[in-house]
């Protein structure tokens, strides 16, 4: 891998971007960097195994312990980590990538995700050669007392968790029951994608009185986002429908998104549920500032609904790493992107998919809304965006010709849309986006602008 971090942990197909030695010598680095007490999770994917054997070999091999969790949700590694007063938590998950894919992400002692400046300590760590060349090095500088081999007695051990899946579930049906709301009454489609939320999600929701028909609750380590889950909704759509259900929920593989299915089929994005969550926070009073923190890529209708509330909206780069970190600087409750990433302080330190439909299904029965109000709240500008493969993501900085292509788009579009480039933090994808006053324009212009990515990338 061209650069060990991306936007969410280090990532790449399995055992061959992302290797048992990689994976080692990051649990070395947790070892050595968070502390002796590291919380380890995964999803469903087959090289799940063989990436959590290497990574706790790292973690024990320079003494620390590895508490090992399991198959389990991204926003669990964070609440055990925080729970169980660990030092740092590490999840094994590609999130919604597909089945050859896997990532190594890391949390601190408080379940937030590191920030750069650690990940860069960790990165060269890795690729220094880990400990072993830690080692290495201080031989060839006449021995360096500060460096002490971690061998027999002293190396690390392994604990399981126990309990580990119901202690989120408690806590996300906790968090629900304390305001005064059940989900009683609701008629509830789910679709867990194969993966880490199929024992927990569907077990909250029915512990808080919901009625649940789930799919693709089970997983054999190769199916998991295949034709599924968030990012393909045409079997949840279909089972809202076939079930008459009032709300359809679907996660991604880690289950840290959500995206919502309105009763007629109308598909709710994270624009919309975040527009729902805020107002409701509003309401009572537990919306700091009056504020959300959205993404560049939220729509302009997202923007104009939080203006008619009151509400003000502030914009960061694409990741929810930087929604995060506006979020903790100025003290905001609430954020989130598009693609279904929420982070709801008041509830977990990162993006929790159920703990997010949880309190999205609690916001409908407190205002006594259903999913299709929720669907009108935001009045979208049309938007197209393509994904194009390349083999140098770099190439498009300051090119020329791409760059000529964005001025014209822009020019033409004036202040009723915008262009959005960038390169994606977690696959070899350039992502044009473009928002405008109709369909046809922002079909044309992203079309436009992605030929010239592809003839130059």
């Amino acid at each position: 891998m061209t650069r060990l971090f991306g936007t969410d942990g280090v990532r790449g197909i399995a055992n061959d971007e992302l290797t048992c030695e990689i994976a080692y010598r990051l649990g070395q680095a947790a070892g050595r960097f968070l502390g002796e007490r590291i919380v380890v999770g995964r999803d469903t994917r087959r090289s799940g195994d063989m990436l959590e054997s290497a990574l706790c070999a790292g973690i024990m091999s320079v003494g620390a312990t590895a508490h090992v969790a399991g198959i389990i949700p991204t926003p669990a590694v964070a609440l055990l980590t925080r729970s169980l007063k660990a030092n740092g938590g590490i999840v094994i998950s590609a999130s919604h990538n597909a089945p050859e894919y896997n990532g190594i992400k890391f949390f601190d002692s408080q379940g937030f995700k590191l920030p750069d400046a650690v990940e860069d300590r960790i990165a060269d760590f890795v690729m220094a050669g880990g400990y072993e060349g830690m080692l290495s090095e201080a031989a060839s500088e006449a021995g360096d007392a500060r460096v002490v081999p971690i061998v027999g007695v002293h190396v690390g051990r392994l604990s399981k968790i126990k309990d580990a899946r119901e202690i989120y579930i408690q806590h996300c049906v906790s968090e629900i029951l304390h305001q005064g709301i059940d989900f009683e009454g609701m008629n509830i489609a789910l679709d867990t994608a194969h993966g880490a939320s199929s024992k927990t999600s569907p077990e909250t929701l029915i512990r808080l009185g919901a009625r649940v028909s789930v799919i693709n609750d089970s997983f054999s380590g190769d199916d998991i986002n295949v034709a599924c889950g968030s990012t393909h909704l045409e079997a949840l759509i279909e089972l809202v429908r076939l079930t008459k259900a009032d709300i359809g929920i679907a996660h991604d593989g880690d289950a840290d998104r959500v995206m919502i299915v309105a009763s007629d089929g109308h598909v709710l994005d994270g624009d919309d549920i975040l527009a729902m969550c805020a107002i409701d926070m509003k309401r009572r009073g537990q919306l700091s500032h009056n504020t959300v923190v959205a993404t560049v890529m939220s729509n302009l209708g997202f923007t104009h609904a939080m203006q008619r509330e009151g509400i003000e909206v502030v914009h960061t780069k694409v990741g929810d790493r930087y929604v995060l970190e506006e979020m903790r600087a100025h003290g905001y409750a609430a954020g989130g992107e598009q693609s279904g990433h929420m982070i709801l302080l008041r509830h977990n330190t990162t993006g929790d998919g159920l703990m997010t439909a949880c309190q999205f299904l609690a916001a409908l029965k407190r205002n006594r809304m259903t999913t299709l109000e929720v669907s009108r709240l935001v009045e979208r500008y049309p938007q197209t965006l393509i994904n194009v493969p390349v083999k140098d993501k770099s190439a498009i900085d300051g090119h020329p010709a791409i760059g000529e292509a964005v001025r014209n788009a822009e020019a033409e579009l004036g202040d009723e849309g915008r262009v959005l480039l960038r390169p994606s933090g977690t696959e070899p994808l350039v992502r044009v986006m473009v928002e405008a006053k109709t369909q046809k324009l922002a079909d044309a212009h992203a079309q436009a602008i992605a030929n010239v990515v592809k003839s130059v990338c």
